[in-house]
């Protein structure tokens, strides 16, 4: 992956294909992911306006009755990404 532009792309066919097939696999993918992205320098708000992006993209060609369901699986997703940010930031902010 390189810069923005390379997580982008990694995050649609990752977010993709958790949509496609929830499971363990697609949820570790995002985790990876999030790990690529922290230790390629990109901030928390640089991924979560890629998965913004992402997101619309896909909610422009759902079906309505299927709304509910992309958005439970965008939000698993993103958490999954957003895990080692979250376990970085918990480490530097514990009282010592």
């Amino acid at each position: 992956m390189t810069g923005i532009e390379g997580f982008a792309r990694d995050y649609r066919v990752g977010f993709l294909a958790h949509l496609a097939r929830r499971s363990e696999a697609s949820l570790h993918r995002g985790y990876e992911l999030g790990r690529a992205a922290v230790t390629g320098g990109l901030g928390i708000l640089e991924v979560v306006h890629v998965h913004h992006e992402v997101l619309l993209g896909v909610l422009r060609e759902t079906p309505a009755g299927e709304l509910a369901d992309v958005a439970a699986a965008a939000s698993e997703f993103l958490c999954e990404v957003l895990a080692t940010s979250d376990m970085a930031q918990r480490a530097l902010l514990r009282p010592r």
